[in-house]
C-alpha cells in the first residue's frame, strides 16, 4: 500500500479543548498513521500518514474538530513519511 504524509497546522481556540484527542481518535479510525502535539505559539500540529482519501478526510475534518474547538485556519503541505506505525499524541514543544 502507497503511504503518503500531509502536515497540517490547525489555528484557533484548538487547546485545552481535546483537540489532540480528538484528533488521534479520528485519525485512527481512519487508518493513518502519524501524531499530533500543541505547540506553544497556541497551534496544533499534525502528520499524518496514510491513504491519500483517508488524509483528505482528515483535513477536512480538522475544520470541525471537538465541539469545544473554534478553528479559524487548516494549513496543509506535503511532508515525507517518517515511519509511524501507529497514531499517537506527543508533547507540547
Amino acid at each position: 500500500m502507497s503511504r503518503t504524509a500531509l502536515h497540517l497546522t490547525i489555528r484557533g481556540r484548538v487547546q485545552g479543548v481535546g483537540y489532540r484527542w480528538w484528533t488521534a481518535s479520528t485519525a485512527e479510525a481512519l487508518g493513518l498513521a502519524g501524531w499530533v502535539r500543541n505547540r506553544r505559539d497556541g497551534t496544533v500540529e499534525v502528520l499524518a500518514i496514510g491513504a491519500a482519501h483517508a488524509l483528505e478526510s482528515l483535513a477536512e475534518a480538522c475544520w470541525h474538530g471537538p465541539s469545544t474547538a473554534a478553528v479559524t485556519a487548516v494549513e496543509r503541505t506535503a511532508a515525507d513519511d517518517d515511519g509511524s506505525i501507529s497514531f499517537e499524541q506527543r508533547q507540547t514543544v
